[in-house]
């Protein structure tokens, strides 16, 4: 009969010395920057801070966006590239999604397909990103 579950290599006591059935095993690899021990990090149901997901600039704006929506532009592109709204960043945008109502945006990070940044909800700033193709139109102020 072929043992399919052999029992664990005897390393003769160099292992990590823990007991239980593992114990002549070597000790598992650390990870740097890996929580243990269940830590997570210190995100206990809160979300990452922006700064930590690639924004140059985690501040959102210290006010609300200017509360109208401006008109927007009749000329239609097939796609949005990064060269055309990177002179958005850190300014007020309104962007008209290709579905979905338009919103007030402060962008702080531009990727090659993406934007990221904080969104108005219509009381507070919330970080959002978002595909450069889902956006149909933008205006910066």
């Amino acid at each position: 009969m072929i043992d399919m579950f052999p029992e664990p290599p005897n390393n003769n006591g160099n292992g990590n010395g823990s007991g239980g059935p593992f114990s002549n095993w070597p000790s598992a690899p650390s990870f740097p920057n890996f929580p243990e021990n269940g830590d997570n990090g210190g995100f206990q149901g809160q979300q990452p801070n922006p700064a930590e997901m690639g924004g140059m600039n985690s501040q959102p704006p210290m006010g609300p966006p200017p509360n109208f929506v401006p008109q927007k532009q009749q000329v239609q592109t097939f796609a949005v590239d990064p060269g055309g709204i990177r002179h958005c960043m850190f300014r007020f945008t309104y962007i008209w999604p290709n579905h979905g109502r338009g919103f007030w945006a402060f962008p702080t990070f531009l990727g090659r397909n993406s934007i990221a940044g904080f969104r108005w909800n219509g009381f507070r700033w919330v970080y959002f990103g978002m595909d450069l193709n889902s956006i149909e139109s933008f205006q910066c102020m």
